[in-house]
């Protein structure tokens, strides 16, 4: 059985305040992108993982797969699994593809073993493995606060527009991010914002992010203002970077030639 997890962006990212527990509370957009890993699950007579693509660094046995089988097996006699794991989204990348393969991962193991998982044991699992990947368990347009997994349902669409995403040589890490910026009370309402017109987001939707790693990695503000310039409706950082995005009404032509060293993905 397979599955295809796939990337999401963020559509403004404002950080509230810092926590008590020492992480950050936050606003944001997460929309869902047409970006994919491959997932599969297998018969076998023990437990193993493969995963072929992009490299993954660090220990396989943290993989966040690996840590929700763990999870369900707790709770479940089920029987070992071979998984193999095509990865085609970047890490580190302010994409969410480590938090999609492992909600994806929950939801092919519901299916495959009949576990008749409800939506709300689904996203328990998902909350123990990272703050947004019960995202990935409803897959749609959600305002979340919190700490990145309060949800709340948007009618947000990109239906008919084309999303480009820029990943540089670049690898920003989310402690590295979040050392660096100044929590603040947004002027205003990101609800509120994302109704205006998308011709008018660039003037009021922002990154919090994009000001304290812009300085650090110039080359990400040269993206963005790139990819503005090409004729993009909105252009920003996903998440804590390194990929840049732009919304566009066609695909601009010769995208690869326009970022040399860089990953482009057209969704």
């Amino acid at each position: 059985m397979i599955n295809f997890p796939n990337a999401k962006i963020n559509i403004g990212l404002n950080i509230t305040e810092k926590r008590s527990d020492g992480y950050h509370n936050i606003e944001t957009i997460f929309y869902p992108v047409r970006l994919h890993d491959a997932l599969e699950v297998l018969p076998s007579d023990r437990i193993a993982m493969e995963t072929f693509g992009l490299p993954i660094p660090g220990d396989a046995q943290q993989n966040l797969c690996l840590k929700a089988l763990d999870l369900i097996r707790a709770d479940f006699a089920i029987k070992p699994i071979a998984i193999r794991l095509l990865k085609n989204i970047p890490m580190g990348a302010g994409l969410g593809g480590g938090s999609a393969d492992a909600a994806f991962f929950i939801k092919l193991l519901d299916a495959y073993f009949n576990l008749n998982m409800s939506k709300e044991q689904m996203i328990t699992y998902c909350n123990q493995l990272g703050s947004d990947c019960a995202f990935f368990i409803e897959n749609k347009p959600m305002f979340a606060s919190g700490r990145g997994n309060v949800f709340e349902s948007l009618p947000v669409t990109l239906e008919g527009l084309k999303i480009v995403l820029v990943k540089p040589e670049i690898h920003v890490s989310t402690s590295e991010a979040y050392s660096s910026v100044k929590p603040h009370q947004p002027s205003q309402n990101l609800k509120d914002l994302i109704s205006l017109p998308i011709d008018q987001w660039q003037a009021h939707i922002f990154n919090d992010f994009e000001n304290a790693i812009f300085p650090k990695y110039p080359e990400l503000l040269k993206i963005k203002n790139q990819l503005l310039s090409m004729g993009a409706k909105y252009a920003a950082m996903s998440g804590s970077g390194s990929t840049l995005y732009g919304i566009f009404e066609d695909y601009p032509s010769e995208l690869e030639k326009s970022f040399p060293g860089t990953q482009v993905f057209c969704c």
